[in-house]
């Protein structure tokens, strides 16, 4: 398996799940409830709703750059500081379906080959402290990126969950269906 083969279908199928979510979020409460929902939180301490949306979309777009060996565009900083100032700016539902239908176009706008680099390329990943990763491409797909991002789009999925959105398994994973048997399907 190729990293554009792990990478781009993943995130594509999870961004495209993510934003179902804030639909569904949409049609169960009023406008007001829903756009709040931005501003939840699982604990004081971590970023809220807005910002793990944002995340979850610069994950995948740095992840793109990062395997591609290219510096990050401008929009990039705007994402990360959008991010970081959410809880006081958290913007709109449709601001963060704007953000997901973004990062989804780079993801489908990738040649097949895109990220394919030499597994043993060399990434340095530096975070905003300072701290600098050594990684392969392969480590930094593996230990990094797909990490990342799942830990953002599960935070969201949990503080979607915690303000009572009824979202089940089938809302995680409703790429899995076209592969189900039909005969094994709950009766009812």
């Amino acid at each position: 398996m190729t990293l554009t083969n792990l990478i781009v279908p993943t995130y594509t199928l999870m961004l495209k799940a993510l934003s179902g979510w804030l639909k569904k979020a949409e049609t169960q409460m009023p406008e007001a409830e829903a756009e709040a929902l931005l501003s939840a939180r699982l604990a004081p301490d971590m970023f809220p709703l807005s910002t793990q949306i944002r995340f979850v979309c610069l994950q995948a777009q740095e992840a793109v750059f990062r395997l591609r060996g290219e510096a990050f565009p401008k929009s990039f900083d705007d994402l990360v500081n959008e991010g970081r100032n959410a809880g006081e700016r958290p913007g709109s539902l449709a601001d963060a379906q704007a953000r997901i239908d973004e990062a989804i176009a780079l993801l489908e706008s990738l040649a097949p080959d895109a990220l394919d680099a030499e597994p043993d390329q060399s990434v340095a990943h530096e975070l905003p402290s300072g701290m600098i990763f050594d990684l392969t491409a392969e480590q930094y797909a593996r230990d990094w990126a797909l990490a990342q991002f799942y830990f953002h789009l599960m935070t969201a999925y949990a503080i979607l969950r915690s303000e009572k959105v009824a979202l089940g398994k089938a809302d995680f994973i409703p790429h899995l269906l076209p592969y189900l048997r039909p005969e094994t399907m709950p009766k009812g």
